[in-house]
């Protein structure tokens, strides 16, 4: 069973949404993550730089399987 078959994207369109997510939604997200955070009252730095931290890393973690391979070649295009 291939990584199409598993996510039902293609590499194509895998990569099309990976770009959407980074230049789309990761703006989004941390505009959402500051203004959030800012309502708070100011944590201490350490505590504001590990939720900053831990928040980033959140972000990715649903989209995993679009992001996964994107960066190889299309292992639908045939090889020479």
């Amino acid at each position: 069973m291939g990584q199409d078959e598993k996510t039902g994207l293609s590499y194509k369109a895998r990569r099309r949404w990976s770009l959407v997510l980074l230049l789309v939604g990761l703006p989004v997200y941390i505009v959402a993550v500051v203004t959030v955070v800012n309502w708070l009252d100011r944590p201490p730095i350490w505590l504001e730089f590990l939720v900053y931290v831990g928040l980033g890393i959140l972000w990715v973690l649903p989209f995993k399987f679009v992001f996964k391979g994107v960066g190889k070649e299309d292992p639908d295009q045939p090889t020479e």
